[in-house]
């Protein structure tokens, strides 16, 4: 498959391997991009690295903090938008771009590349979205609060996953190209990797959401998945197709 270098598709994927790239050589600047907790604004790391009589006084959340390594920052607005061309590996960012060039190029080429971008980007947001309100229902189920002191977070260990651990990540976005594609192109047949038969789109796409789902709620010791953003992307992309194809009865 052709892939036009003026196209947005390969620009996407342009920009998320120079910020791999970025990251890897600077993980603080990589930290910074990455998106934070929304109330992770505290400065709690700063105080805690910096201090260690604090360090001492809270040792559950210290531990945390450095066992992680995290720099100290916390949310920045421009996380929202950066985050999403952000990736943990090189597993995470090949399956990624593979899924933004099997699925992104083809719906670019049917919706013209500004409605392709606007698509994206929300599909991206609405993931985000999601993600960040199951994250404080997170929190505030641990704590009592979406916005945690220190000193809650150090007797509450289980929330400090939630604060202090960042979201990476396109897949919010590509969950959306896949809800996008099954529904212009359902009885599309895929080969896709790992799979050894062909699979209609339809089918595919609505197992693995299903899969995601499962994932979700299980919450799995050691899962360290954003399922609910890859939802809700999924869910956004078929909400906003659903609306672009309101009036109309174009068959693909």
């Amino acid at each position: 498959m052709h892939l036009d270098t003026r196209s947005i598709t390969f620009n996407i994927i342009a920009i998320n391997v120079l910020l791999f790239a970025v990251s890897w050589l600077y993980p603080a600047i990589g930290n910074y991009l990455e998106l934070h907790y929304l109330f992770n604004r505290h400065g709690y790391v700063e105080q805690l690295l910096g201090n260690p009589d604090l360090a001492a006084a809270y040792p559950a959340v210290a531990s945390v903090v450095l066992g992680y390594g995290i720099d100290a920052v916390g949310f920045q607005p421009v996380q929202l938008i950066s985050h999403l061309f952000m990736h943990g590996g090189i597993s995470h960012i090949f399956f990624n771009m593979y899924g933004v060039f099997m699925f992104g190029s083809i719906l670019e080429r049917v919706w013209g590349p500004q409605r392709f971008l606007l698509f994206y980007f929300v599909t991206g947001f609405g993931a985000v979205a999601l993600h960040m309100m199951v994250q404080a229902l997170l929190v505030m189920q641990a704590t009592g609060t979406v916005d945690p002191s220190l000193a809650l977070l150090n007797e509450h260990p289980d929330a400090m996953g939630t604060y202090f651990v960042n979201t990476v990540g396109a897949s919010g976005a590509v969950f959306g190209l896949l809800a996008g594609f099954a529904m212009l192109f359902p009885n599309t047949e895929l080969m896709m990797l790992f799979i050894p038969f062909p699979i209609k789109a339809k089918y595919f796409v609505g197992v693995y959401v299903l899969i995601e789902l499962y994932l979700g709620v299980a919450m799995y010791g050691g899962d360290n998945v954003a399922h609910f953003a890859h939802l809700g992307g999924a869910l956004f992309g078929f909400i906003l197709v659903k609306i672009w194809n309101k009036n109309r009865h174009t068959l693909y």
